[in-house]
Order: structure tokens, then sequence, then C-alpha cells
């Protein structure tokens, strides 16, 4: 909460930015971040009962491979695995807990959806919090976007270490580039309110129309990550003021966090906690927090998701793998944009995908990786990475056919 009087100098904001983000270099770890859309098993179409689901997943903690699950503001259900070493031990780890999440639901009629954004009508918001209720009036200042991002959309997150000292940048780098080939590969999101939009993520690009100074890349290019992240999170504009614990109050006008610390606000002036708030209502693509946070990927059905994790784990782990991808990404690095409207049906961004995926699949070989993720990658540079493809337009597929919006469920091996 605000201080009366100044109490954190820039110097010291800076310093506390950079250790946030890249003070515990560690190595070989993966997590990951699975969410879903609830749905009404026998007519997906329906509105499901979100608060019954919600009720019926609490009652399925806790889960056997140590998996935390959240709630989104719109019900959106998050499955999130502790760090793991290990590839195929953290993608083992996050599909034993999802199946018991399935069958806690299924005894009910209810399932889960991978879909990159909810393609019936964006619900309300379900979960009664002062933080999302004053992250709701922040966004509502611009538009509609922030309430769709909060209530209707679903990713596939990757977790990384951050390496030892002397491959933290690089590893930033690498993430950074292969940004957009990846959420060209796994878009998985082409309608909205009943219709194909015209984007093949329209998840990456409702997320672009929300409060860009938060939801932009850093700059990925700069050989020291730190500065780069320290003046992004220092100029990004404040989202809330905590008043006390359980009240939150939007700042409506333009207000950096290096502004706050030197004219202050009504409220008083910021300290080392709200300077860590902060930091949590900061979105971009690349979220350093002590390790890598990568948030680029819609939601894709199993097996699919392990591809994700597979890929993107290796290509920034792997030295010789990140040399090829940056080689392949050179000039796709900035492609944000026509990643999320035309996904791999963009030329540049295929060539790319080929070249990164390739390079991923020896690196697999090389670190003697899982069958099951081998697999995986096998499977997704057959059916979308060869032919220029991404699950999006599966859906497409279907949606020509009968008018279909929604996947099937995601079922999950018991």
């Amino acid at each position: 909460m605000p201080s009366a009087q100044p109490t954190l100098t820039a110097a010291e904001a800076a310093d506390l930015v950079g250790e946030r983000g890249f003070g515990s270099p560690r190595t070989g770890r993966v997590g990951v971040e699975l969410e879903w859309l609830p749905v009404h098993c026998d007519d997906p179409r329906r509105a499901p009962d979100r608060a019954r689901i919600r009720a019926l997943a609490e009652g399925a903690k806790p889960f056997p491979a140590g998996s935390t699950l959240t709630f989104e503001p719109g019900g959106q259900l998050e499955l999130s695995s502790p760090p793991i070493p290990g590839i195929g031990a953290v993608c083992d780890a996050v599909a034993r807990d999802a199946g018991h999440l399935v069958r806690a639901l299924d005894a009910e009629g209810f399932g889960i959806v991978a879909l990159g954004l909810d393609s019936r009508p964006i619900p309300a918001r379900l979960i009664e919090d002062p933080r999302y209720a004053a992250m709701e009036a922040y966004f509502d200042a611009e538009g509609s976007a922030g309430r769709t991002m909060m209530c209707g959309t679903a990713a596939v997150q990757m977790n990384l270490d951050l390496g030892s000292l002397d491959e933290i940048d690089r590893r930033w780098r690498v993430a950074h580039a292969i940004g957009p080939t990846l959420a060209a590969a796994f878009a998985n999101s082409p309608f909205r309110d009943g219709t194909p939009t015209g984007w093949r993520s329209t998840r990456l690009a409702v997320w672009s129309a929300v409060d860009r100074a938060r939801t932009a890349p850093v700059d990925g290019r700069s050989g020291d990550c730190r500065a780069s992240w320290v003046r992004y999170a220092l100029d990004a504009p404040v989202m809330l003021v905590r008043e006390a614990y359980d009240r939150f109050v939007p700042v409506l006008q333009p207000l950096s966090f290096s502004e706050w610390i030197v004219d202050g606000h009504e409220l008083g002036y910021p300290t080392a906690d709200d300077l860590d708030y902060h930091l949590t209502t900061l979105f971009p693509p690349v979220r350093p927090r002590g390790f890598l946070e990568l948030r680029m990927c819609d939601a894709v059905p199993d097996p699919w998701w392990r591809a994700a994790v597979a890929v993107t784990t290796v290509l920034i782990e792997d030295a010789e793998a990140s040399e090829q991808a940056l080689e392949a990404t050179a000039a796709t690095t900035d492609l944000w944009e026509a990643a999320a409207r035309r996904g791999l049906h963009d030329s540049r961004l295929a060539s790319s995908a080929r070249a990164c995926f390739a390079a991923a699949r020896v690196a697999l070989d090389r670190l003697e990786a899982d069958e099951v993720s081998i697999a995986a990658v096998d499977g997704y540079l057959e059916r979308y990475v060869v032919p220029g493809r991404c699950p999006a337009d599966d859906l497409l597929g279907r949606w020509t056919d009968d008018q279909s919006l929604l996947p099937d469920p995601d079922r999950f091996a018991a």
C-alpha cells in the first residue's frame, strides 16, 4: 500500500525490477500452465454452469502430481504444474492431473475445451475479486478488449529457468525471436461471437488491443535483458493502487510507475510492495519472473500442447538449437500481427516454423527426450508445420462443414 511520503527512489526501483525478473538463475526445470474453457459435454454451445463447474473442480483437489488449479475471471480453468526437471516429466505430471480434473467434471456432464478464445458470447466476470473489479474498470476505459481478454481467452504457457548467468541474455533473445513463429504455429482461435474473424489467433489480436504499454513485447534484441525489462516495467502505466488489502483503486489517468515515484498520487507514493504488485499487472508475451514465462501460444488440445512445450523448451535450453532458431527467425521476429492474422499461411512464418521445428526435433534426439514428447512433435510437424497449417485451420474446416464453433472436449488418458 502507498506511503504518505516518498520511500522509493528510481534507482532502487530499477534494482528491484531487475532482481525480481532475473535474480534467480537456475537451469533445467520446466513449468507448464494449461488453460481451458468450460463446456457441457452433450452440447458445447450451451452456456455452462460456471459456478457448478468451479465447485466440482475445487472438489477435485489435491491433484495427484502436485499441480495447482486456479480460475480466470470468466471461469476459465488453469492447471499449473510445479517446476520439474525434464520435458517428459513435466508433461506427464500435467497430463495426469488434467485427467484427474476431466474425470471430476465428467461425472456431472461437464468438460473442458482447448481454444484460444471462446467462440460463444463472452461471459460476464464470474470471479468476484476486488483486483479483478478494478482491472475491469481500468480496461473498460479503453473499450471491450480488456473484458474479452479477462473472461474469454485461454493459452498454453511455458515457464523455463533462466539458465546460468552467462546464458540469460541468450535465452531472452531466443524467447523473443521465436515468439511470432510459435504464435503462428499454435494459433487456435479463429472465431468470436459465433463467426470467423479473419484471424487465426483472435486471442492474440485481442491481447494486442489491450493497453499496449503492458502487453506489447519487451525489447528482445538488447544485449542487456535487465535494462530492457526495467525500462518496460517503469514506463508502463500504473493500473491499480491498493488503498487497502481488500480495496483496489483503478488509475484512469495516465501515470507511469516512474512518474508515480516522482509525483505521487492522491493516495500516496509507491513502496517496494506496490512495485511488486505493479509487476503482476504487466503481460508481455515473454515475462521475466525469476524464470522466463512464455505466453504467446493459444490453448491447443491434447496431445498438441506437448509439442508446444517440447519445441519451446529445447529451442531455448539447447545452445545449438538456439543458434539455429535465431538464424531461422531473423526476418520474423517482429511479425506478431502477421502471426495472429495468418498463422502459418504467412510464407515467412511457415519457413521459420519448419526450420525451428527441424532444429528442435534434432535437439530432442540429442538430449534423449522421452518418446511421447518426440511423437507429439513428429505428429505436429506432419499435420501442421510441414503443410503450413495450424489448429485454427481444423476449426475453420469444421465450421465450413457443419457450422461447428467449438472443438471436441479434451479427454486425457487415465
